[in-house]
């Protein structure tokens, strides 16, 4: 009404597609390789960086996947950019519809995220073509010795969730729509959709356990107006959806139900579903030596951690004992793999490590018998890094010394 222009616009809804992004890399001779691509795990209408966010995509097909990656590379080569793209479409989710949202011929957000989750550097790549150099003659930061000129092969998964600080805020709206409110996320690594998203949860808030629906009896959980507006907390996210999610699950709605409710993919509901059943077995043994190995990796392998393990089975059971039975009777220990993204062709000399129970052997031989530091926990917003200072004067004293020494700390931000 008080636009000057006499015409009007009128567009599809597009809310309830999903959300899928390329990251595109192209260099001066027209070499055109896709990095990564990532699926919302929920549906079109949530800001990217208020979605969980699944690298590699885990819903889509054959034909979806390509018909979308060729595009991409289409795209970027009639635009002539050179260096890093990143490309988000909305694909129907039942037919091989798709619209592009947006090309961002730059890095984003996503593009960090990309980096992280395959280990390829976009940006020093980005700015070695901009240079003039071609991905063959950048080395690939994994082997160092192949070029740069190649697709990453994943064998993990990455989520990613997104972490607010809303309660900060007097008067803030907690709806989640196109604006971005969240102030930071986190990035979990392993081999399954379960455990990576129990990873992230622990991650985002360490107060709790896992995926379960304890974060909604929380205090400062004051946008969860209580179960019996449950269906109106699944149909308009919130920061708390996920854990609304959990609660229906706990109520026993099935996954068609919420995926009519909340339009997340039936995949991902059956994931989570998963994780509820499990938990609800738990709860009907009478102790932590009713768990058997085979028991004890199933849950370890979806992501359980000893202390949820301990809250389900009984009030009284504590997390040592729980670890005392997974670790000395049953032998039930995690293992660390490294970051492979040439589908194990060439040998791995990256140092990005992760941990899972979904293996069966070690990728690193540790033989250093080094000392590890322990930091001075996280680095908030406004605080500086000299409050940590005394962690860095020790390991510069150790390795002064012949000792190999490294950080570990703790930064949720």
């Amino acid at each position: 009404a008080f636009s000057a222009s006499s015409q009007i616009i009128i567009d599809e809804d597009l809310r309830g597609w999903k959300e899928v992004e390329y990251e595109v890399v192209r260099d001066c001779k027209d070499n055109c390789v896709t990095v990564c691509n990532m699926e919302n795990f929920d549906p079109l209408g949530i800001h990217t960086g208020d979605s969980i966010v699944i690298a590699p995509s885990q819903t889509l097909t054959n034909s979806e996947y390509f018909k979308l990656r060729e595009t991409a590379i289409k795209v970027v080569r009639h635009l002539g950019v050179v260096g890093e793209c990143n490309i988000q479409y909305a694909l129907h989710p039942t037919s091989e519809r798709y619209c592009i949202i947006e090309v961002n011929a730059r890095l984003s957000r996503s593009s960090a995220l990309a980096s992280k989750a395959t280990g390829y550097p976009l940006a020093y790549v980005a700015a070695k073509l901009a240079l003039g150099k071609d991905l063959v003659l950048v080395r690939n930061s994994v082997t160092q010795t192949t070029t740069a000129c190649f697709e990453p092969s994943l064998d993990y998964i990455v989520a990613k969730v997104p972490r607010w600080d809303l309660k900060k805020f007097h008067r803030v709206s907690d709806s989640l729509g196109s604006s971005m409110k969240s102030v930071g996320e986190v990035m979990a690594i392993g081999r399954s959709f379960e455990e990576v998203i129990q990873k992230a949860v622990r991650m985002v808030d360490p107060s709790l356990a896992g995926f379960d629906s304890s974060a909604l009896d929380k205090k400062d959980a004051k946008s969860y107006t209580g179960d019996a507006d449950l269906e109106s907390q699944l149909k308009n996210p919130t920061s708390l959806r996920l854990f609304a999610v959990a609660r229906a699950l706990e109520q026993g709605y099935s996954v068609d139900k919420l995926h009519a409710l909340t339009r997340i993919d039936r995949w991902f509901l059956h994931k989570l579903k998963h994780i509820t059943d499990m938990s609800s077995q738990l709860t009907e043994l009478n102790s932590v030596l009713d768990i058997n190995k085979d028991m004890m990796k199933t849950l370890k392998c979806n992501g359980f951690s000893d202390e949820h393990i301990a809250k389900l089975v009984r009030a009284d059971t504590d997390e040592v004992a729980v670890r005392r039975r997974r670790v000395h009777e049953l032998g039930v220990f995690p293992y660390v793999k490294q970051i492979d993204t040439l589908a194990a062709e060439f040998p791995a000399q990256t140092n990005y490590l992760y941990m899972t129970y979904n293996a069966s052997e070690h990728d690193m031989a540790f033989q250093d018998n080094g000392v590890m530091v322990l930091g001075n926990g996280p680095y908030c917003i406004g605080s500086s890094v000299e409050f940590d200072w005394c962690a860095v004067s020790c390991v510069r004293t150790l390795r002064k010394n012949g000792v190999p020494a490294i950080v570990v700390n703790y930064n949720p931000e």
